[in-house]
């Protein structure tokens, strides 16, 4: 009989590290922040460039090493140029924050130097200066280069400023970085960017696998909200990609992981009422659509509601909601060119309007729409529009939204929009 082996001692195990890839600091610009002087003209603009650029050198040099970074003098001259650059009341206590790193570079503290960058990010975005915003969102997360949330938010601006090299570069690195610290609402939030990130170049079979992985993060550790939002965002992709079913059951999840109250409730209720639109189904879309109007602040961003609702009205033969949705279009077309989505709603209109045979409102709203698309670089809208327009033009029989059958969904579609409708006018 042969011997046994001997036992081998067991190798220890490799733990695993996880990486946290570099992202990119700027855009290729020819100075660093440079941006920020060409968007914030005069001495305020060079005021918020000089506080990133303190910050930044801040954060490359080791804390053992920042004793003397600074001139002696340069936080005496840093409030002198705040004072003579008379920022607003919500933005001086950020700037006087971020210039502490001026009075002892030693002793300066990571999260507060970061809480004073994301403020004056917080302003600039929510002036529209994106660039700005970036730039100092940025100098948050040089300053805490561990925080996967400061990470996390500087691809948020990145992608929303149109940057998506750039924002995907920090949003992976939240990932690491969120994976790192256990920072697993970072961590998740960050795979459902790099989903929408790559919805946006059409890459829609990435974007679902982004999207699932978020979902199954957040579903780990108990974040509700974000688990919403992903199933949200996995309705939209199956709506361009999946059978409609499909997308009629993410939506039917998506309700209930939000619930009756949530503040993202009306716009997942307009994704939904659209989708049933697209899908020939007028009547639920329309009463949804009517619904979520109230919640609409925004007279901008009431154009697309009120048009959307006005093609669901021609759906149905409804000549009197049609009516009323282009006199509200109508009305707003001083506001066209800063409305969002102006075109879009301009080319739901002449879709309604080819609907009820309209063909001279059809043919007028699609040359608005194309001609506000091309000014807006609204490139789908304006492919959209040419082909309403030879609608209208031929006086052609096209109906925009044919009913497809959606089997057992159809009357889940109806018990949907009454659950949305009662939510809705409680959320009110």
């Amino acid at each position: 009989m042969e011997a046994s082996p001997p036992n081998r001692p067991r190798k220890p195990r490799r733990r695993w590290r996880w990486h946290v890839p570099p992202a990119l600091v700027h855009g290729g610009e020819s100075l660093e922040g440079v941006q920020v002087l060409d968007e914030v003209q005069g001495p305020l603009g060079l005021l918020l460039w000089e506080t990133y650029r303190d910050v930044a050198l801040w954060a490359l040099v080791e804390p053992e090493e920042r004793g003397g970074l600074f001139a002696a003098d340069a936080l005496p001259v840093r409030m002198a140029a705040l004072e003579a650059a008379g920022a607003d009341a919500s933005l001086e206590p950020a700037l006087r924050a971020a210039a502490e790193v001026l009075r002892d570079p030693s002793t300066a503290q990571e999260p507060e130097v970061t809480a004073a960058c994301r403020k004056a990010a917080e302003w600039a975005e929510a002036r529209g200066l994106l660039a700005t915003a970036v730039t100092l969102a940025t100098g948050a997360a040089l300053a805490s280069p561990a925080d996967a949330s400061a990470a996390f938010r500087v691809g948020q601006i990145a992608r929303e400023r149109g940057e998506n090299n750039r924002a995907e570069t920090w949003f992976r690195r939240a990932v690491g970085l969120g994976r790192q610290a256990k920072d697993w609402a970072s961590y998740s939030e960050a795979f459902l960017g790099l989903g929408n990130l790559y919805k946006l170049r059409g890459n829609y079979p990435a974007a679902r696998r982004f999207h699932i992985r978020g979902l199954r993060a957040a579903r780990r550790h108990a974040l509700r909200d974000i688990q919403a939002r992903a199933l949200h965002d996995l309705f939209c992709i199956a709506v361009q990609t999946g059978p409609p079913h499909e997308a009629q059951d993410l939506a039917t999840l998506a309700f209930r992981a939000y619930g009756p109250r949530h503040p993202r409730l009306p716009a997942l209720s307009h994704d939904v009422a659209y989708f049933w639109m697209e899908q020939g189904r007028f009547a639920p879309a329309l009463e949804v659509f009517r619904a979520v109007l109230p919640h609409i602040t925004s007279s901008r961003e009431r154009l697309l509601v009120a048009a959307n609702a006005g093609r669901a009205a021609a759906g149905i033969g409804d000549r009197a909601g049609y009516e009323s949705a282009w006199e509200t279009v109508w009305g707003a077309s001083a506001e066209w060119e800063r409305a969002p989505r102006a075109a879009q709603a301009l080319l739901e209109l002449a879709r309604g309007g080819a609907t009820l045979r309209e063909w001279s409102r059809a043919e007028r709203a699609a040359e608005a729409a194309r001609d506000l698309g091309q000014r807006t670089g609204a490139n789908q809208v304006v492919i959209e529009s040419e082909a309403v327009l030879d609608n209208a033009r031929r006086k052609g029989a096209v109906q925009f939204g044919e009913p497809v059958a959606l089997g057992e969904s159809g009357m889940e579609a109806e018990d949907l929009a009454a659950d949305l409708v009662r939510s809705l006018a409680r959320v009110r």
